[in-house]
């Protein structure tokens, strides 16, 4: 089994390597693994399709692209609400929604980035210094190493 870290052939049942004491039982991504480019459309459509998914990664991208759809819908449903009915039940309802998956989506960014999903409790403090570390933290380039 060839190292992926120093390139040095080991035995076939070995666990580490021999010269770098990689752990081989471990696939790791590596720098070399193709990124999977992720669209608009694409990342709305994996943010309905893992609704509850709390496992896993989310890209950068996908993190934005759902960012940026649930902003979009809820300025034009607030639009509609405030045109059509006194009460603002459509973005009410979108927003509820949209809950789960976001949580769902912020959960697997921060998987991304090597960190555990917990700390996406910071959120709900209010935007204060909670908010702008996961900024900060979404807009992180992804972490080539598998998760902890």
């Amino acid at each position: 089994m060839e190292c992926t870290s120093c390139g040095i052939d080991n035995e076939e049942n070995a666990q580490f390597c021999g010269k770098c004491g990689l752990d081989l039982s471990v696939s790791p991504i590596t720098a070399s693994t193709p990124q999977v480019t992720v669209d608009f459309p694409k990342a709305v459509q994996l943010g309905f399709q893992r609704y509850v998914d709390f496992r896993g990664r989310s890209s950068r991208a996908e993190f934005w692209w759902w960012f940026l759809f649930t902003v979009l819908v809820s300025v034009i449903l607030t639009v509609v609400d405030s045109v059509a009915m006194p009460n603002p039940l459509l973005a009410l309802v979108w927003q509820l929604a949209v809950l789960i998956p976001t949580i769902a989506i912020g959960v697997r960014r921060l998987h991304d980035i090597n960190r555990s999903g917990w700390w996406y409790l910071l959120h709900p403090l209010g935007f204060g210094i909670g908010s702008i570390v996961l900024i900060i933290w979404a807009c992180m380039p992804s972490k080539a190493d598998p998760n902890k």
